[in-house]
């Protein structure tokens, strides 16, 4: 069993001890974070508490992780484009159309069955289904992800990004010429009421904040670059439809008159973190993918 430990500071006091945990665990459940209170793993200045406990500024929050099960997802030998490698954690350059992990339907050819073909040694916090995975990216959105070899490595990382201390940026295409250079999109997301499939910006959903920046106009389409603040699911997807500028070729959220690129032209190019282990600061940048260029072109020649 792993043990975790974790002071409050003064923006999470006041927070709920099961919402604390899930924004530091993004990749666990909130049902799963208040199952390890039910059961006894996680304690507040040595007592125990209950999942709607209020966090006070200081508080020493442990938290115990049961052991992993066996795992039993086969490893497969998919070829992977590791941009960067240590003893702590790897940074990998995921196509598109690649699912991160697998889930009904989705039994191989994952990206967490091409990591443990690669090593042995990932971290166990996210369950058998998930080693390593410290934040996702849609099945169709191309470009970098942080993985966690150990779970010091993961619990650092995840912290980082509830913290909003990561640096991620993604270029997009969208429908619609942007007017203005920049702008910020602060709308809060959830679970889609109407249909269940998607999400929305919906009035109790979870903060959510999008930064963009024009990089290029045409006359119905604009080429942006997107800074994450905080990272909800869908969350450029959905924002950019909330303001107007549906994502080109987004099957989910696009208008159905759209380019054919089987799914939606978003690339995750850059990420920049603190090393959880070093403490040295680390970004990466990747090559905007060929199917992400040809898009481009494809529009560059309507005008």
């Amino acid at each position: 069993m792993s043990s975790f430990t974790h002071i409050v500071t003064s923006e999470q006091s006041k927070q709920r001890i099961d919402k604390l945990l899930a924004d530091i665990n993004p990749e666990r459940s909130r049902s799963q974070i208040q199952s390890w209170i039910a059961d006894g793993y996680v304690s507040v200045n040595d007592e125990s508490v209950k999942a709607n406990y209020k966090c006070q500024l200081g508080d020493r929050i442990e938290w115990h992780i049961p052991e992993v099960k066996p795992l039993e997802i086969e490893a497969e030998d998919i070829p992977l484009d590791i941009i960067y490698e240590d003893n702590d954690l790897l940074v990998v350059n995921k196509p598109r159309g690649m699912v991160v992990h697998p889930s009904a339907g989705h039994g191989s050819g994952t990206l967490v069955n091409a990591l443990l073909y690669h090593c042995n040694d990932l971290s166990g916090i996210n369950g058998v289904e998930r080693p390593g995975i410290v934040h996702r990216l849609d099945k169709d959105t191309s470009g970098l992800l942080i993985v966690a070899k150990n779970d010091q490595a993961h619990v650092g990382l995840s912290e980082q990004l509830a913290n909003r201390e990561v640096d991620r940026k993604y270029i997009a295409l969208v429908h619609g010429e942007i007017p203005h250079e920049t702008g910020m999109v602060d709308a809060p997301i959830a679970r889609d009421p109407k249909n269940r499939q998607r999400m929305a910006v919906v009035d109790n959903g979870k903060k959510a904040i999008t930064h963009f920046r024009v990089l290029k106009r045409f006359p119905d389409y604009s080429y942006v670059e997107c800074k994450l603040e905080t990272g909800r699911t869908h969350q450029i997807r959905v924002h950019m439809r909330y303001i107007g500028y549906p994502l080109v070729g987004d099957p989910l959220y696009g208008p159905r008159k759209t380019l054919d690129l089987n799914g939606q032209a978003l690339h995750a190019k850059e990420v920049g973190f603190i090393h959880p282990i070093t403490g040295k600061y680390m970004q990466f940048s990747s090559d905007i993918p060929e199917f992400f260029t040809e898009a481009l072109e494809t529009i560059e020649k309507m005008y």
